[in-house]
Formats: structure tokens, sequence, C-alpha cells
């Protein structure tokens, strides 16, 4: 690990166990099986995939394939989060255990270890998640060479061309529908004899996690968090914006979220049965329809991964690319202490509550003047939540490349009065502040030189004079902004960029669509190419599901 960037710099090892060629003999003949490829969807309760496979099926295989793609040094997955995930899988384990089955591994090219699934005849089967970039790619290549069938179910919406008509409705429907399930004593659960095991894979690739205070993966303790969470919930408002409170009085569940431990219906649900009727349980359940408001995003253009959503707003900052500036924003050496404070505590730790991730992301796009994507892609290997989905769509939303909501901009030193009036935040990760009087923490330039004395801090040498004037540099911004507002109003008028925003349509109600949270499918989605996944209609699971019910 490299101590000034906190990135893995290890050689990669892979090959110590397999490179995706299964032994000969190891794999059971498939006949009226299916594997059940697990990705992201870490859990067996509430899961499409699953319950499809098991409805359909006489034998399931759970399998998690280990991708060398997220283990090598530029795969943007910090130790500390692929630790989570081992934590998630080993939960998983033991929940196919109870039921008298098992996790299956390999390691490899997940398109090379499925086609010899198939070749055996199994049938491959997984969630239809929300992805980009890598993902995309593999998920369309398993999908045309391996067959393999996606299972949404998920809340989101697919197969019309307007996804935001009835989306509310549609995603209400969901959340307060009954979970899926499955009978594990009507299926068998098969057996694939491999070497490869979670120990196995961390010896290989070095797996040595040092950032601090991260949360245990898998379900079992992240029905805990949840349960503690509820308990408190009415402390939940006064918690979100502060850094400090935000530790201790948010549901800390994203990382869960984000690998499936729990399914955001399952989270919905227990709040809803469990929690007191009180602000913060309507709050917290907002933020659940946020979160598939931008899983939907996603879903309709993998594109926010890469490339800005509005075209007008592509090389916006390409001619103010300053490398030296985004190094010290990556360090936290910026001379803004909250800004500094954000980011030394994401890289220490892995998390960062929303506010001060928007503040950062505003930071380095708008008043520094930073192309997105690089800053997207730092907050994506050291967030131990790191949702594709969020963390993208969110991170282009602040940096203002969608086009609209251009003139927000975060004052760092405003989140300082507003969200550590004592220090405390600061004082942690930017210790060398730790002596200088509190009413000097939002602006420490300013700091009389007899004060600097005093108290034995001298700016400009134990921590840096900011690396730009606020006022001057959120002017310039926003005259740029205004500049290229019209042109970005107007490519959101086209049908195409409107559909690659996905904006939400608050307060409008169309009705409630037709049950469709149940069914199995694929939908014709346009990718940022034209690779697009083959598309495949199960029209049996919808039928299973719905008879079910009745």
């Amino acid at each position: 690990m490299d101590a000034e960037t906190g990135q893995r710099t290890h050689t990669d090892h892979g090959s110590v166990v397999g490179t995706g060629r299964l032994a000969s003999g190891s794999i059971p003949a498939g006949d009226g099986g299916c594997v059940v490829w697990h990705r992201r969807q870490l859990r067996t309760r509430d899961h499409p995939a699953l319950t499809y496979a098991a409805r359909e099926y006489d034998t399931v295989l759970p399998l998690f394939v280990f991708d060398p793609q997220f283990y090598r040094t530029d795969g943007l997955a910090c130790d500390a989060r692929i630790r989570f995930l081992h934590e998630s899988l080993a939960d998983l384990d033991g929940q196919y255990a109870a039921v008298g089955g098992q996790l299956n591994y390999a390691h490899g090219d997940p398109i090379d270890v499925l086609s010899q699934l198939r070749a055996a005849g199994w049938t491959v089967v997984a969630t239809a998640d929300p992805t980009g970039r890598y993902g995309w790619q593999r998920d369309n290549a398993a999908a045309e060479q391996c067959d393999v069938t996606y299972i949404d179910a998920d809340g989101l919406v697919r197969g019309q061309k307007d996804t935001r008509e009835g989306w509310s409705d549609a995603v209400e429907s969901w959340f307060t529908d009954e979970f899926l399930s499955w009978d594990a004593e009507r299926v068998s659960l098969a057996t694939l004899e491999t070497p490869v095991t979670v120990e196995a894979i961390e010896a290989a690739y070095d797996i040595d996690p040092t950032k601090t205070d991260v949360p245990p993966g898998g379900t079992t303790a992240a029905r805990d968090r949840l349960r503690l969470f509820t308990d408190a919930i009415s402390h939940y408002p006064g918690s979100i914006s502060a850094p400090s409170a935000a530790k201790t009085g948010t549901s800390r569940l994203s990382a869960s979220l984000r690998f499936g431990c729990l399914s955001v219906r399952e989270v919905y649900q227990y709040i809803d049965t469990h929690a007191a009727d009180c602000r913060g349980k309507s709050m917290f359940i907002s933020r659940l329809y946020w979160n598939r408001h931008y899983n939907q995003k996603l879903e309709d253009y993998p594109g926010w991964m890469e490339t800005a959503v509005n075209p007008v707003m592509e090389d916006f900052h390409a001619d103010t690319a300053d490398p030296e500036r985004f190094a010290a924003w990556k360090a936290g050496r910026t001379g803004y202490p909250m800004v500094d404070a954000s980011m030394r505590c994401l890289r220490a730790t892995g998390w960062l509550n929303f506010r001060m991730r928007a503040m950062c992301a505003s930071f380095l796009c708008d008043l520094l003047e930073q192309p997105w994507k690089p800053g997207a892609d730092w907050f994506y290997y050291h967030l131990i939540d790191a949702d594709p989905a969020i963390n993208y769509t969110q991170f282009q939303t602040q940096a203002g490349m969608v086009g609209v909501n251009m003139l927000r901009i975060y004052n760092p030193r405003k989140q300082v009065r507003d969200n550590d009036p004592d220090g405390e935040f600061i004082r942690q990760w930017v210790p060398e502040l730790d002596s200088l009087p509190t009413e000097h923490l939002d602006r420490p330039e300013k700091t009389p030189l007899h004060v600097q004395a005093d108290c034995g801090v001298e700016i400009g040498e134990d921590y840096p004079y900011p690396i730009v004037e606020y006022e001057a540099a959120r002017q310039r911004i926003l005259d740029r902004f205004t500049a290229i507002s019209d042109a970005a109003e107007r490519a959101l008028s086209h049908p195409e960029v409107a559909r690659r925003a996905s904006l939400s349509r608050r307060g409008r109600s169309i009705g409630r669509t037709a049950r469709a949270s149940h069914a199995a499918h694929l939908d014709d989605l346009s990718p940022p190419d034209d690779n697009s996944r083959p598309q495949t209609t199960l029209s049996r699971f919808h039928s299973a599901t719905e008879s079910d019910k009745n």
C-alpha cells in the first residue's frame, strides 16, 4: 500500500489460485440445473435470481467468481472494500450452509468460467444490476457468449421508452410488495469442487487493509446495524450533515446495500414496521427512494461512469486541468480545513457523509476547475460503499456536468461554521491545526500572526495557504457556467440527452403502472456505444410469482 496515495501497489499473484480453467471432472452435469451467478447481491433472502432459479429448476449451483480485474492495481477497489466483500461472501456461504449447501468459488475471467459451466449443461442466471464500463462489457459478453439471463425485480423501471413515466408509483409498489422467497427443500444445491477459497484469494493478492473504523461485511452484521439504527432513528435528522455526528447518527448501511447484503426493500419494510413514526423515519425512507432513483439513472445510461451526461459539458475543464491542484485535493492539502479533513478521513476510513462528499466534489470541479472523472474515480477507489450508480451520478451532479443546478457551489468556509462549529472533525483529521483557536478554523490564513505564534501554528509552513482564493474562484466558475448554461439547457431538451440524464419528476403522479416488479427480463437500453446486451423475456417467472400471491 502506497503511504502517500493509499492505493494498492503490490504485484498481482492471481495465478496462485488458477486462471479460470476448472479442473477436469470438477464440474457436475448440469442437466436441469441452474447456476446463480452472484456478483453484488450477496444474500439469499429477497434475491431475484435465486428465487427464479429455485422455482424453475430442480438443481441450483450458487457461484461467485473472483475476477482478477478487480484485484489489479488499477482495479479501483481498495483493500478495505475487498475485505468487506470477502466478509460478505463468508456470510453468504453460511446462509447456504444453513440449508445444506454452500457458496461455490471460482477464480478467473467470468466468461471463461461460465462458458465451461454452460458446456456442461448448466443454465446461468444473475441479477440485473445497473453498471457501466468494464461491468457493462462483462455482462454483455456473458449474455452473448454464455447465454446468461439477467433477472430484475429490483424496483427499477425497464422496457418502456420513458422510464420516469409512473416511476414513483412503480417503486412504491415494489417497496411494499412481499419479499421474493425460495424453498430450499424443493431444490438440490450442487457443489463445484475447486481449490478456491476466500483465504487463498487474500493470500494470492496480498489483501492487507489499512483503513480504520470499517464496519464488518455480511448480512448478519447489516441486520444488527439496521436494528440499532431503527431504535435511534429519531436522532437521524440532526446527524446527517455534520461529519462527526454522521459517523454514529446515520445508518452506516450504505456498504451493505451496495453489496446487496440486505435488499433495499428489506430495509424499507423493517424501518416501516419497526421504527417509531417521526421525522427521522420519513427522512430515511426518502433516502431509500433516492437509492432507487440513482440506480435508475445508471440503468438508463451506463455512460455516467465514463462521460459527461450532458455532451456540452464533456470537455468543460479540459483547459484548466492541473495535476498539482488535483494532487493537493487528494492529499488534503488545499488550505481549506473542512475539505482537507474530509479528504483525509476518506482515505483513512473509506467513508464520508454525503454533504462532505458533495462539498469535496464541488470544491474540486467548481473552485479548482478540475475534470470530474479523476475525482470520481478517486472516491470510487477509497469508498467502502462505492456504488457506481450513486458515486458517478452524484459526482457529475455536484460538478455541474448535468447542466442543471450549476450555480449550486459549496462554500467550504461556511461548512466549517455550520457543520463543525467546535472544530472536532477538523482537529481529528488536520492535527496540525489542533491548537488553533476555533474561531479561526474556517479561515486559518486570516489568523493574526501573534495568535499563530502563541498557539505554535504557522500558516504557510505547518499548514498551507488556500490553494485558490474562494471569492475569486467562485466568481470565475459562475461566469463560466453562465456562459454555457443556455447551450447546456438546449442540449437537455434533446430526447436522447434527456433520457441519459433521467431526471426525477418531483410531485408528478401518473397512476400505478402494471405490477411488473416481479417480471424477469432484460430491456433494450442504449449504452454509451452500440454494445447492447441481448434481451430475454421470461414470462413464466412473472406468472409464477403472481400466482403465489393469489
